[in-house]
């Protein structure tokens, strides 16, 4: 068996309604990815472009579904060391359709933590969009899997050292939303700007695609937090409840905070108070009270807000569908009001033995700063990688083009 936080010291008896909830959970993480992820991006780019991002989240996604079946599962959750697991499952040798770990079969659980690492790296894909060479991409993903998401994923949630020192992240705000934004700030940075990046308007050429796409994440994040419960229980009712509270709060407090700054509360403001709501609530979901939810909620939405507007500009990137922005600001700020709110004075489920509030949010600090350093390195070294081998960017002629064309050969609106 493998080490599993979320499952330890629990009967191995399978029960079917804890296996059909999680097999409910895992369709609902692949649906946030495809299509939720492609047509929220997709709706966000020009109308050139959107093609090329439904194929890079397609492609992305078949990539890492591949490599977690034949390396990842095994290095993420087998008994390893504090950054790695182990290779006895290659390829999953040696689990057989019986394996329980906990209530769940084993290929139960492999197939629901495979939709996270899919999910991760798709939402890279949207900071370096419009210039991007389609074969950067995958060789990116290739070794970013390999050496960022996997012993993050192991530190955190396999029994590795953020694990052992009691870091708190229920449904993954460093294993997806930080690690996944500091990748897309990196990438921001190397492939640089967008041309005509504040000199011509580089509008999204679909709102209500946009729309749309936030609402298959809206409803798909239930499985991404709730199952993350691990069981049909008590806790993965307190993670839906709090995902539901948080988005809602994270939506008006976005939504007030355009009114009072641009005179009007934009659709796209409103619909990316639900980005900020959800990634904020992730970390917290099975941790924290309604009340704390709440409070998670609307903080992240001003957060957010700040994110895509004063923190951009301070930082001078072109983080085109503002990945940065929202899911690492909002999953920062999530990741450490998880360890104010789980405090059992504030509606919380309470802390380990010994720890106080300080104590935790200290443990949260640390882990944040862990996974932005090993990500800045390996995302670093990835696009380098990828830069050497076939080259980052696509020409200016190329990009003035569209990459549905130039990649693809197709365009997505013929007439």
């Amino acid at each position: 068996m493998f080490a599993n936080p979320i499952l330890a010291n629990q009967d191995t008896i399978a029960d079917k309604a804890d296996n059909g909830f999680m097999m409910i959970c895992t369709v609902l993480v692949l649906f946030m990815s495809l299509p939720g992820i492609a047509l929220f991006y997709g709706g966000l780019l020009r109308a050139k472009n959107v093609l090329s991002m439904l194929s890079q989240v397609l492609v992305t996604f078949s990539v890492i579904t591949v490599l977690w079946i034949v390396y990842g599962y095994t290095l993420t959750f087998g008994e390893g060391d504090w950054f790695f697991g182990n290779f006895r499952h290659v390829l999953l040798i040696g689990i057989g359709i019986n394996d329980v770990s906990g209530t769940i079969y084993e290929l139960i659980w492999i197939a629901f933590q495979g939709s996270f690492a899919c999910i991760t790296c798709c939402l890279i894909l949207g900071a370096f969009a419009e210039r991007v060479r389609f074969s950067a991409v995958l060789i990116f993903m290739v070794f970013w899997f390999t050496f960022a998401y996997i012993p993050m994923a192991h530190m955190v949630w396999g029994g590795g050292i953020l694990d052992d020192e009691g870091a708190l992240d229920f449904a993954g705000g460093t294993v997806v939303h930080i690690n996944a934004a500091v990748a897309g700030l990196v990438g921001a940075y190397l492939l640089k700007k967008r041309i005509g990046f504040n000199r011509e308007p580089l509008k999204p050429f679909n709102l209500p695609l946009v729309y749309l796409g936030a609402a298959i994440l809206y409803i798909g994040w239930f499985g991404f937090n709730a199952g993350s419960a691990g069981h049909a229980d008590q806790i993965a009712g307190l993670a839906l409840i709090n995902t539901i509270t948080a988005t809602a709060a994270a939506v008006l407090s976005w939504a007030l905070a355009e009114w009072l700054l641009h005179g009007k509360p934009s659709c796209l403001g409103a619909v990316s108070g639900v980005i900020a709501g959800l990634v904020g609530v992730t970390p917290a979901a099975g941790f924290v009270g309604v009340g704390g939810a709440l409070l998670i909620g609307f903080i992240c939405g001003l957060s957010g807000v700040w994110g895509v507007s004063s923190l951009k500009k301070m930082l001078k990137i072109d983080d085109t569908c503002d990945v940065f922005g929202v899911h690492g600001v909002c999953g920062m700020v999530g990741c450490l009001l998880t360890g104010v709110f789980t405090a059992d004075s504030l509606g919380g489920i309470g802390y380990a033995n010994g720890i106080t509030m300080i104590n935790q949010v200290t443990i949260q600090l640390v882990s944040i700063i862990t996974c932005v350093i090993w990500t800045t390195i390996i995302s670093f070294i990835a696009y380098k990688i990828a830069d050497l081998c076939v080259g980052l960017r696509v020409t200016e002629e190329q990009e003035r083009e569209g990459l549905d064309i130039h990649c693809h050969g197709e365009s997505a609106f013929n007439n």
